[in-house]
């Protein structure tokens, strides 16, 4: 018996239409049929819209807010110059990264993502073990940056705590708790708000968008500034590299880290209402939005910096704080804008933990992980994979132990975060060069957009084995190429340096050990490649056939 024929055939949802959602029952009929086309049968229901989608994305990335927290990394590798220089280089960099995503989004819209489009995209000899190592990375990567999110923010809280209150002594295990909390929050959100989320997400874009004005209109009101040249031209090498340049790089990663998590509303692809063009509009809107916020923000920061030295010295752990505190001249009024932003931040952990669910789920449906029949499975009565969601839960509450004996540790699996991500894309955007460059890519004689769904012929396209074909969004020609080339070159630099450490002159406490965490996952994945799942994972399950209609409408 064939693996398709005895994986059990999941539960087909009826869908109703959601008030206040853009959608109809022939756009979900549409993107049913597309979803059939890939193998797969709709068993999450479809309540994103654009709108709601752009707020999870957005609000996934968070880049002004990020920013402010990774400010330290840029300020001591680089300085106020290298900053802003290596934030133009990271958004240009991730902009290609970005379109590259929403080509392979368009093209199959799954909640797989990188497994599936690597299993589309490689040579049929090496389908298997190439997207199951993609699979892997991609779990890697999510399941770092769900944790490092909620680890961040907790730190925040404890950074206000001795904001205002100067005699408060921190103890190691209080992050933890603040990262529970956060984690905590998620849960409910996900789980017993599900229905909700959307909406949520919606609102969380307006926090997003009204924050930024709320924290830079004070900022730039009452700040005393800084000249042209203290901005653009003061280079600071506090690592001790050799070289300046050496220096820019090693600090470009706090803002790598950013833009991280480009790939979410990817993972969310069978919740979405046309997805085919939803996606990709949300995955490169969010880069606009976030990246123009993001640039404002650290110009006004760096022209309100004052004392670099007294900014790096803060007490609260960071520099942004002290920075906030030196412009307003008011403890109230930098706890306060502090508050937008760790507001932001928190409610953006419910959109990491559905993205981080959701690709472990699609993972686990094609048997690549162990006790796949248990992460598998999809709630009947809330249409959510609660068990994947469960899983991620368990996995960040144990991995906030990590910070109470080590916070070096902790930082090291933040950096995973980057390594896992952008080593999964490198591997999809390698892939699609190839086909691309060798033009095994066509266009479809007939648009999955048209309104007469019932047209379309049903042959299977964009799986193993299938013809590949594009979707509503790509780049043709030789921009397409170039576009494609330099988000590659831009990855590898990415994973490069995520693996520095940020002084030359390492210690046991400050030397990087990301790397050997990284490659000490992909080789045990890869040892369960060949002891098990090389049994059981054949790549992206079949589980529709040619001809076969999915139920809704």
């Amino acid at each position: 018996m064939s693996i398709a024929a005895e994986k059990k055939t999941p539960p087909v949802y009826s869908e109703p239409h959601v008030a206040g959602l853009s959608g109809s029952r022939s756009e979900k009929k549409r993107d049913d049929v597309h979803l059939a086309r890939l193998g797969k049968k709709p068993v999450l229901r479809r309540n994103f819209g654009l709108l709601s989608m752009l707020g999870f994305s957005c609000t996934i990335l968070v880049t002004w807010e990020g920013l402010t927290c990774l400010f330290l990394q840029p300020l001591t590798n680089g300085g106020p110059a290298g900053a802003v220089y290596g934030f133009i280089f990271v958004w240009i960099g991730t902009a290609c990264v970005f379109v590259v995503l929403s080509e392979l989004a368009s093209m199959a819209p799954t909640s797989g993502g990188q497994y599936h489009w690597v299993s589309m995209l490689a040579p049929r000899s090496s389908v298997k073990f190439l997207s199951y190592i993609s699979g892997w990375l991609t779990v890697i990567g999510w399941q770092a940056t769900f944790a490092t999110a909620c680890y961040l923010t907790g730190t925040m809280i404890q950074g206000v705590a001795i904001l205002t209150h100067p005699d408060y002594i921190p103890a190691s295990w209080h992050p933890t708790f603040y990262y529970w909390a956060v984690v905590a929050f998620a849960l409910a959100i996900n789980v017993v708000g599900r229905g909700v989320l959307p909406r949520f997400e919606t609102l969380m874009l307006a926090v997003h968008l009204l924050g930024f004005f709320a924290v830079l209109i004070p900022l730039v009101s009452l700040a005393e500034k800084s000249s042209t040249a203290d901005v653009f031209a003061q280079f600071v090498n506090q690592g001790g590299w050799s070289s300046d340049g050496l220096s820019f790089f090693v600090g470009l990663i706090g803002c790598v880290f950013a833009f991280a998590g480009g790939d979410a509303a990817v993972h969310m692809s069978e919740e979405i209402e046309n997805a085919t063009v939803v996606v990709p509009r949300s995955i490169l809107l969010s880069v606009l939005i976030n990246g123009s916020l993001g640039f404002g923000m650290l110009l006004a920061v760096l022209f309100s910096l004052g004392d670099l030295d007294a900014a790096l010295a803060s007490p609260t752990g960071y520099p942004f704080m002290e920075i906030f505190l030196h412009g307003t001249s008011s403890v109230a009024g930098a706890a306060a804008m502090t508050s937008i932003i760790i507001t932001v931040c928190i409610c953006s952990s419910t959109g990491m933990m559905a993205a981080t669910s959701r690709q472990f789920w699609s993972f686990s449906r094609d048997r690549g992980v162990p006790g796949w029949r248990v992460w598998s499975r999809v709630s009947t009565s809330t249409a959510i994979p609660i068990w994947s969601v469960l899983l991620t839960t368990v996995v960040s509450v144990l991995l906030a132990l990590i910070p109470i004996g080590s916070a070096v540790a902790f930082n090291d699996l933040c950096a995973m975060s980057i390594s896992g991500l952008y080593l999964s894309y490198i591997l999809v955007a390698g892939l699609l060069l190839w086909r691309r460059l060798t033009n095994e890519i066509s266009v479809p004689a007939v648009s999955l957009l048209a309104s007469d769904v019932d047209s379309v012929a049903e042959e299977p396209v964009n799986t193993i084995g299938a013809k590949l074909v594009w979707g509503p969004f790509h780049v043709p020609g030789i921009w397409g190429v170039l576009i494609n080339i330099f988000a590659i070159i831009y990855a590898l630099i990415a994973v490069f340096f995520s693996f520095w450490p940020t002084y030359s002159s390492v210690t046991l406490e400050t030397m990087n050990f990301s790397v050997v965490g990284t490659v000490s996952v992909i080789l045990l994945s890869v040892l369960y490649y060949f002891v098990r799942a090389r049994h059981v994972y054949t790549g992206p399950i079949i589980e529709t056939s040619v001809g076969v209609r999915p139920s809704h409408g």
